[in-house]
């Protein structure tokens, strides 16, 4: 699989919708975690990232223009444990649980499916980040816009080489409806020591129109010390 340029592969798709980074950092140092989310719409872009006491949550930035909350008003990152779960949906709460509850983000995934936006039927995508640099993917999908079908995919990796990761999104671009990812999570180089150059790596290169908030953590594998970046649109 080529190893992309994640700036190129950014700045060529004008809406990625939300996406997830997992891997490790230039100087293999740390793990590295990133999540932002894009809008289209008014209500989507009337949004910001908040900290919460084990990770991050998503809120209106003007309460009075909030049209519907579904959907857009979640956790994306949680910290279970000894470990830390990204998602671009509720469905952190239910791997929350299954964690907690002694299962796996599998089996909390099996209970999930695709988010009911017809006729985009967002995918729901999902990482978990192991104390180790190990870390876990998953994305749930419509059958080709069949929404009788869900078709789940898992994808786990035991780690990755200093400056190298995954990225998923939800969508492959613009469109109506929005084309769902498609393939493997995307091999990408994380050329950054740091939490603050690879936000701003990130984004400088989300469009500038449709980028709404950004959320980036590096975790040093041999203390377990977090470095957390938010980006707002609405600062």
């Amino acid at each position: 699989m080529e190893l992309l340029n994640l700036a190129q592969e950014l700045q060529s798709n004008p809406y990625p919708g939300r996406g997830i980074v997992l891997g490790r950092s230039a100087d293999g140092k740390s793990a590295v975690i990133a999540y932002f989310i894009m809008g289209r719409s008014e209500n989507s872009r009337n949004r910001i990232f908040s900290v919460t006491d084990d990770g991050i949550r998503t809120e209106a930035f003007d309460p009075s223009k909030m049209v519907d909350p579904s959907l857009i008003i979640y956790h994306p990152v949680r910290k279970v444990g000894n470990k830390t779960v990204v998602t671009n949906g509720d469905q952190t709460d239910t791997i929350m649980d299954a964690l907690n509850a002694g299962h796996c983000y599998r089996h909390a995934l099996m209970q999930r499916t695709f988010e009911p936006d017809g006729p985009n039927y967002t995918p729901r995508i999902s990482g978990v980040m192991l104390p180790n640099g190990a870390y876990k993917l998953s994305i749930l999908k419509s059958f080709e816009g069949n929404p009788d079908f869900c078709n789940r995919y898992f994808y786990e990796y035991e780690g990755a080489p200093a400056g190298w990761g995954h990225f998923i999104h939800t969508y492959m671009g613009d469109g109506n409806p929005l084309p769902s990812f498609q393939g493997e999570p995307e091999l990408v180089g994380i050329p950054c020591d740091s939490a603050s150059d690879f936000a701003k790596l990130l984004w400088d290169n989300l469009n500038e129109e449709n980028k709404v908030s950004l959320f980036v953590r590096y975790i040093d594998l041999a203390t377990q010390e977090t470095d957390d970046v938010i980006v707002n649109k609405h600062q």
